[in-house]
């Protein structure tokens, strides 16, 4: 009988993990069933508002009291925010849940990486610096990291974020970022007046596919063991 071994997703949120925790980031954990409150509300998604179509979400109807499967792993950030002092570094790793047609890049759960460093000078250098060395230990190879303008609800200004081997020329798009929204820290009860920072969220099947060269994500959810005995 052959000993068992890990999921390659666990391989590399370990990494990962791993990786960020010698910068100071310490894990947190939330649940996958949310509410909307935590799922969008606070963090900066009005109701009315356009984009909450960024998300399609799996709705809870039964209870009729607004739940979901999260859509992100944001939500664990709100909760911590809520019971903790900044500064502080975290990582929110987790699945996450979305109601979309499944192909070679979609699945309707799939793993997030989600960062947060709130302080009192924290800037999008900072979150350039903690990508950059992520990415050059992760891969094994010097990278480059560039951040291009982009939007999302709770950060401003927000980023997205390509990175590619230094001396290639093809950029890879791989997560969204920015600096926290004040209406986000407020929401958890941070001042916004005293504190800023920098969030950032990546999928982790995304990472496993690059890192591995796996070409369609429903590989790493079928249980097939010739795919997983490869790792």
């Amino acid at each position: 009988m052959s000993n068992g071994h890990y999921h390659p997703n666990t391989i590399v949120v370990r990494r990962a993990v791993d990786i960020l925790g010698s910068l100071g980031f310490q894990v947190a954990e939330g649940p996958e069933v949310e509410t909307e409150h935590y799922n969008f509300d606070a963090l900066n998604v009005p109701k009315d508002h356009p984009a909450r179509d960024l998300w399609d979400t799996f709705w809870l109807e039964e209870n009729n009291l607004g739940d979901l499967l999260r859509t992100h792993t944001s939500p664990v950030q709100i909760r911590f925010m809520e019971d903790a002092q900044p500064p502080f570094r975290i990582l929110a790793p987790g699945r996450t849940y979305r109601y979309e047609a499944t192909d070679a890049t979609h699945e309707v759960q799939f793993h997030q990486l989600e960062g947060l460093m709130i302080g009192t000078d924290v800037t999008l250098g900072h979150l350039k610096g903690t990508l950059n060395y992520f990415f050059d230990e992760f891969f094994g190879k010097d990278m480059d990291v560039r951040l291009r303008p982009s939007y999302f609800p709770f950060v401003e200004p927000g980023v997205e974020v390509d990175m590619r081997p230094k001396g290639e020329s093809e950029w890879t798009e791989i997560l969204g970022a920015g600096m926290v929204h004040p209406n986000v820290l407020e929401a958890a009860g941070v001042d916004p007046k005293k504190w800023q920072g920098f969030a950032f969220g990546m999928g982790l099947d995304r990472l496993t596919m690059l890192r591995y060269g796996i070409d369609d994500v429903r590989l790493l959810f079928r249980g097939d063991l010739r795919f997983h005995n490869q790792f």
